[in-house]
């Protein structure tokens, strides 16, 4: 992928696909050419079948991200074409990374911030180190955001957080994180890396078609017209129709563990 910024670090191992954001100098904040790299990888990962998770995460161990790159904003932020165009790319890069058919973690290390944290959001998990910090500071900006940039955060914690986190633009530790529902797990920074990549493995190892069917269906179940039954129903039958789930069976009367292989 040589058309994809250096900023983003792309890596695979075992079944895991790796995407780094690489801007330390700023805490990781997203250029325009990380948003518009995100979905060109999404799209190389879902193509190669021997990938089953993927993990974004900022490199440098200091922050996860911190949001948008400021120092762009003169260039990408100059007219009201110049604002459109900049957010539709952000808009395609949340998006396709939360429809992503696989799944998703973000391993968060210390700064999550703003955009940092709508990033976080269009991850299926979150798992973060025990120093990890995270705000939405648009009250002390005097920015608005607008509803397709809070529909996340409010599936996710619920209307009554989200107004504290954005009425008080006040920063967050992970304790709060995780009493919000914000991450889902804390873990001492020493062993951050390695429970996160056993976390993916342990994942990886089962069926693929199973997974992909649960996202789907919960997805569509916190839509607030309550989904389409009718994908939902597809990809549960697909399952059912699946290499996969004769594997599965075989393998709990010969009892061994099954190889999967998402079909």
């Amino acid at each position: 992928m040589s058309d994809i910024t250096d900023q983003l670090i792309v890596s695979r191992d075992n079944g895991i696909g790796f995407i780094q954001l690489d801007n330390q100098a700023k805490r990781n904040a997203m250029t325009f050419d990380m948003w518009q790299g995100i979905p060109k990888v999404l799209d190389d990962f879902e193509a190669d079948d021997a990938v089953r998770v993927v993990v974004v995460s900022g490199r440098g161990g200091k922050a996860f991200c911190a949001g948008a790159d400021i120092s762009q904003f003169e260039k990408n932020r100059s007219s009201e074409d110049a604002v459109e165009i900049y957010n539709n790319t952000v808009k395609a890069a949340s998006d396709r990374l939360a429809n992503c058919s696989k799944p998703t973690i973000a391993k968060i290390e210390g700064f999550c911030i703003g955009g940092g944290v709508g990033l976080a959001l269009c991850c299926d998990l979150r798992i973060a180190n025990d120093v990890s910090t995270y705000a939405v500071p648009a009250a002390k900006l005097g920015l608005g955001y607008r509803a397709d940039g809070l529909t996340r955060l409010v599936d996710v914690v619920g209307p009554s957080f989200a107004k504290e986190i954005f009425y008080t633009a006040r920063q967050f530790n992970p304790t709060e994180a995780l009493e919000m529902g914000l991450i889902n797990r804390i873990v001492p920074r020493a062993i951050l890396n390695t429970y996160v990549n056993d976390y993916a493995q342990t994942i990886a190892r089962n069926a693929p078609l199973t997974i992909y069917a649960a996202k789907v269906v919960i997805d569509e179940l916190i839509k607030s017209d309550g989904g389409d039954e009718a994908r939902m129903a597809r990809v549960v039958d697909d399952c059912f129709n699946s290499a996969d789930y004769q594997e599965g069976r075989k393998a709990f009367m010969e009892k061994r563990k099954p190889q999967f292989k998402g079909k």
